[in-house]
């Protein structure tokens, strides 16, 4: 097969069709940018839990004298001293905890006013009102049962609470808005393979009389089929170079220059340029595939070879 007549092929191929190749280019770059972000966003909560999880505590929070008064869970008054002391030691105890942290009245009150110290109830407040507490560091994040089962219900403890179930409200929308992102794109996907199939369609339609004629002198099946398939490829390539050239462009100035992101939620973990790098050639190989098996495929129905 000579290169120079298949590559002549294809430039008359996405010439005489410029309209629709400029609109499969669109649509898969569009569809192949989201399938990029969505794995970037799966990624990002990944990063995100491993970071979080293993900072995350679980609280013990001890009955106070306002508690015994409005809890039910603190109905036998306020904790004690000794229960203090054995609260302690069963907690030290437990090959779970690595390590237990005790925090005051007056050092809960601290940190109250340092977080919500221009709140209109923070003039209200007076440390006898908060509670003490032991702050838990587990080995095993997912171990929060253990404590809250050995803790839970006992006398001078009011509640025990996992510090994850806040964090796992945001985890949850970050990952029903990447199943969100992952529905666009199959959408997109669908319109970018139903343009494809029509391009080749019309493609095929338009050099019918070329065809026919490499029929007649013996030219191979796939000596036919070859430039209508490459069209396909090389306009999707372009798409998947777009779609790559997207999210680098995104990344730059969404993360690290322009809205900054990095610098502004430094809470944030955000991933690396590596986790973005490692999913630019999955991009460019679906990007060149796809249209080339829809456009075989679409050939053994509108091309009779």
């Amino acid at each position: 097969m000579r290169a120079q007549f298949v590559l002549s092929e294809i430039g008359v191929g996405l010439r005489r069709n410029l309209t629709m190749t400029f609109a499969v280019i669109v649509s898969v770059a569009l569809s192949l940018a989201l399938f990029g972000g969505s794995l970037l966003m799966s990624d990002q909560v990944n990063t995100m839990k491993g970071y979080w999880y293993d900072k995350v505590n679980v609280t013990v929070y001890l009955c106070n004298k306002s508690d015994a008064k409005s809890d039910p869970a603190c109905a036998k008054g306020a904790v004690t001293e000794d229960q203090k002391k054995q609260i302690l030691a069963d907690l030290d105890e437990m090959n779970v905890v690595e390590k237990v942290t005790y925090e005051s009245q007056d050092e809960a009150y601290k940190h109250y006013m340092e977080q919500f110290g221009d709140s209109p109830l923070a003039s209200s407040i007076t440390p006898d009102q908060l509670q003490e507490t032991y702050r838990v560091k587990l080995k095993d994040p997912e171990k929060y049962q253990v404590i809250a089962t050995a803790f839970n219900g006992r006398d001078g403890v009011q509640s025990v609470v996992d510090q994850r179930g806040t964090l796992d409200n945001l985890f949850k929308l970050l990952e029903g808005m990447n199943v969100a992102a992952l529905a666009v794109m199959a959408l997109m996907l669908v319109v970018a393979l139903m343009l494809i199939v029509n391009t080749v369609r019309v493609s095929a339609f338009s050099r019918r009389r070329e065809t026919g004629i490499m029929r007649l002198v013996g030219a191979s099946g796939f000596y036919i089929q070859a430039p209508f398939i490459m069209e396909a490829a090389v306009a999707g390539l372009i798409g998947g170079v777009v779609a790559c050239g997207f999210l680098v462009t995104a990344r730059y100035f969404i993360i690290d220059h322009g809205l900054a992101l990095s610098e502004k939620l430094s809470l944030i973990q955000f991933i690396g340029w590596d986790a973005l790098l490692t999913k630019l050639p999955l991009i460019l190989a679906t990007s060149l595939l796809m249209p080339a098996l829809a456009a075989f495929f679409a050939l053994r129905k509108y091309l009779k070879v």
